[in-house]
């Protein structure tokens, strides 16, 4: 961890000149706010659904995705923690497939310790919006996705067991854009919600090596 606060000490900020090479990034928005987030660790590796990302700032905040999904959100204005997520199909086999995919995620939130509030989702491909946060890609370029949701409110015994569920608003939809090139597939850009009020994107970011060979 030493050196990962040395690797993004002085963000967030939008001179993305000043990152180290030697770490991988996301570039994160939050009211039009620019910050970067380094690559900490991997976490369950030889998980079949993917290992997890996990992300870190200069002010604390860790972000963990699984392949582009978020499964994890600590330090910021809303938390989840202990995100379940289901197995999904190839990104390449929702994007051909004329039906939605519908799932089920369950997360705890904070403030307020909500415990397993129970999110219904549908995800299908759309076509590549007109207002993005995307830098230097061509969004014509990706494929996209669009993830809407609503919560479940639980029934019977669960209800005894569940607490604070029932003021949990519904999310904003989701976006993601996916590379699907060559048969390999990368998440390289996202829109998430963490609460209705609570929103933000991000990028993958490449950081071009730096010349500090002397003449």
């Amino acid at each position: 961890m030493g050196m990962m606060r040395q690797a993004i000490q002085g963000e967030p900020a939008p001179d993305a000149t000043r990152l180290n090479p030697r770490f991988r990034y996301l570039r994160v928005t939050v009211d039009g706010r620019v910050s970067f987030l380094a690559l900490g660790n991997l976490e369950n590796e030889n998980d079949p659904r993917g290992p997890v990302e996990v992300w870190y700032s200069a002010r604390k905040e860790v972000l963990r995705l699984r392949n582009g999904r978020l499964v994890g959100a600590v330090g910021v204005f809303t938390e989840w923690r202990d995100v379940s997520l289901p197995a999904f199909p190839a990104w390449s086999e929702i994007s051909r497939s004329r039906e939605s995919h519908r799932w089920v995620r369950t997360r705890d939130v904070m403030p307020g310790y909500r415990y397993g509030v129970r999110d219904t989702l549908e995800l299908r491909p759309v076509s590549p919006p007109e207002r993005t946060a995307l830098v230097g890609r061509d969004p014509a370029g990706l494929t996209w996705f669009e993830e809407r949701s609503r919560v479940e409110p639980p029934s019977g015994m669960l209800a005894s067991l569940v607490s604070g569920t029932h003021d949990v608003q519904a999310l904003p939809p989701a976006r993601y854009a996916v590379e699907i090139r060559d048969g390999r597939e990368k998440v390289v850009y996202g829109e998430q919600c963490l609460s209705a009020e609570f929103c933000f994107t991000w990028q993958r970011w490449t950081v071009a090596p730096r010349n500090d060979k002397k003449k």
